[in-house]
């Protein structure tokens, strides 16, 4: 049932004016915006639009599609090109859990919502919160939406050197928002091996693992290629499976 909360009533969050979202779109001559309702009333916004589309044919159909609007994010892949490791997350997520996976504990990169701040500012802020790291100069990799059926998010995607130096806390997330977050330090080769079996299936995380890995930025030897712009610098002794203190990896 359509509600006029978020419309013309404040919603939960005292907001007004979220069914304006779209209606002055213009940038596609074959799209015409005739409506957009405020379809919930929840912390981010669910909204169905009614628009008239021009098919190859020359036609208009009218349609309608429901989208789900966060905000837009962005996530971030550590790596230690000297060691050959990455830095990784596993939490629980409720709707992966409730769509068949076995247990809902997702491995993932370290990733939020921009809320205010540009892209850079968020990675940089959500790899210390859940990862405890200090990045080094980020890699801009792709900006990519997820889920374009019906998610507006589009997720921001980086890569960023760090060393054992750069270990500055525990990460594990910010307690007060709910977030209880495990810290995985793999080596590389393990990580593209959960690849292949099955035990990362995040979107994004694929992503920058294999654009990591289609770019040669780090190796199971901790060799950098030049062609990536950087030294190649020889590794010290291989590192095994780590987490930071106080968690326990089962990577």
């Amino acid at each position: 049932m359509t509600t006029t909360r978020g419309a013309t009533e404040p919603d939960s969050r005292g907001r007004t004016g979220l069914d304006q979202v779209g209606r002055g779109l213009d940038r596609n001559p074959d799209v015409v915006v005739r409506d957009v309702e405020v379809t919930s009333d929840g912390w981010h916004v669910l909204r169905r639009t009614t628009f008239d589309v021009r098919g190859r044919d020359g036609s208009w159909t009218t349609q309608q599609r429901e989208t789900y609007d966060r905000g837009n994010g962005a996530a971030v892949l550590p790596y230690d090109p000297v060691r050959g490791t990455v830095l990784l997350t596993r939490q629980f997520r409720w709707p992966a859990y409730v769509n068949d996976h076995p247990d809902g504990m997702l491995v993932e990169v370290a990733a939020g919502l921009l809320d205010a701040d540009d892209p850079e500012t968020a990675v940089r802020r959500e790899a210390r919160e859940e990862l405890g790291v200090r990045l080094g100069q980020l890699t801009h990799v792709v900006d990519a939406f997820m889920s374009p059926g019906s998610v507006t998010e589009r997720v921001h995607c980086y890569a960023a050197p760090y060393g054992p130096e750069d270990l500055v806390d525990a990460g594990g997330g910010v307690a007060e928002e709910g977030e209880e977050i495990e810290v995985l330090e793999v080596p590389v080769d393990e990580a593209m091996a959960m690849l292949g079996d099955g035990r990362i299936v995040d979107g994004k995380t694929i992503l920058l693992l294999q654009w990591a890995a289609l770019h040669g930025v780090v190796t199971s030897d901790g060799w950098v290629p030049a062609a990536v712009g950087e030294p190649s610098v020889r590794p010290g002794a291989p590192a095994g499976p780590d987490v930071r203190p106080g968690r326990r990896a089962r990577a």
